[in-house]
């Protein structure tokens, strides 16, 4: 008995002790957490719960290690800066562990919660990355104050510096935040895919219409018809009217052709000679069916307009010039004539001194 006090009181003994004992629970945990937690989650029907208990395991064992050196330190009653150092270290080494941990759950999450949503929802599969990375940004910006808090570093002057230099980026890159907030809005809202169609106004060129090739936080990249792939700014779209021609619940979009035929034309056969133009047409659709309105009598003659479905937007400008020639055609065939622009002039008075010939 003497012996084994005198060795309990040897300096190292207790800490030693501690330390061991903690590795021992560590391994208890770890084997409650496989024979509880573990086969409970393997008996549900989502693998969610299985990828978070096991993005949890290692935190936990490691915390509880971490928990025992800081007992076995306050036992071997080191004198500051020494125990400073090692408790400050030892949180540090925490504070790591759980932040790479609640960035893997973090993210686990969210992809599970985008992949399932619902249409309509803001978190979509196309918004993952941005809330991803949002959710990174805020547990990183985290983890870095407890640090700090842990060396007992006063955040006072920092805060105060940060904002100051956040007023200073704000004005100085006023332009590029609100690309980014309107990026965020456009992927969270939606109004286009990549590979849509659209229609802006308000660009350098006036009314751009292209295709979707790239959505950026900052930016919108559209390859128009003329195989020229143009930047535009997130903002102006986000301020400008957009035209989206594959939204909609049916992707086909209607084509317009408009038409005067001179007044005394058979109506019937105008409308027949439309109808079969369209159906002769292998770009534009069956389903639904081409349709032919008369809209106006006109100052010139009666105006039709002819209209058709198209399923590849690409093809808009080429089935309109096909449709126009081949009206133009039908047209001369079936003796309908297509009226000039005509405005009759009527002399009221002729000027003073002139006589009509």
């Amino acid at each position: 008995m003497e012996t084994l006090r005198a060795f309990l009181e040897q300096p190292f003994v207790e800490p030693t002790l501690i330390v061991a004992a903690s590795i021992g629970l560590a391994y208890l945990v770890e084997l409650v957490i496989r024979r509880t937690l573990v086969v409970m989650a393997s008996k549900t029907a989502t693998d969610l719960d299985d990828h978070i208990i096991e993005a949890l395991r290692r935190p936990i064992f490691l915390s509880v290690i971490f928990g025992g050196l800081g007992f076995a330190t306050a036992s071997v009653g080191l004198e500051d800066p020494g125990r400073f150092v090692v408790m400050a270290g030892l949180k540090t080494f925490a504070v790591v562990t759980w932040t790479t941990a609640v960035m893997r759950i973090g993210s686990m999450v969210i992809h599970s919660l985008g992949n399932a949503s619902r249409r309509g929802s803001v978190l979509q599969p196309r918004t993952i990355p941005v809330f991803d990375m949002l959710m990174k940004i805020v547990v990183l910006v985290v983890a870095i104050y407890f640090v700090f808090v842990a060396w007992h570093v006063d955040l006072t002057a920092w805060l105060a510096s940060a904002g100051i230099l956040g007023i200073a980026v704000g004005f100085a890159a006023k332009d590029s935040l609100g690309n980014l907030f309107a990026g965020l809005s456009i992927l969270a809202d939606g109004p286009y895919k990549l590979g849509d169609w659209i229609v802006v106004d308000g660009t350098v060129r006036g009314e751009l219409r292209g295709k979707v090739t790239h959505i950026g936080i900052r930016s919108t990249r559209v390859l128009t018809m003329d195989d020229v792939e143009i930047t535009v700014p997130n903002s102006l779209i986000a301020n400008a009217q957009l035209i989206n021609e594959n939204g909609g619940p049916d992707p086909k979009q209607r084509v317009e052709i408009a038409v005067d035929v001179a007044y005394g034309s058979d109506v019937d056969r105008v409308r027949k000679v439309l109808l079969e133009c369209a159906a002769a047409e292998p770009l534009a659709e069956n389903t639904p069916s081409p349709q032919v309105r008369f809209r106006r009598f006109g100052g010139s003659g009666l105006e039709f307009q002819l209209f058709v479905w198209l399923e590849d937007a690409y093809s808009r400008a080429l089935l309109i010039d096909r449709l126009n020639v081949a009206v133009y055609k039908a047209f001369a065939a079936n003796d309908i004539e297509i009226p000039y622009s005509k405005h009759d002039v009527y002399i009221k008075q002729m000027p003073p001194g002139r006589l009509p010939e």
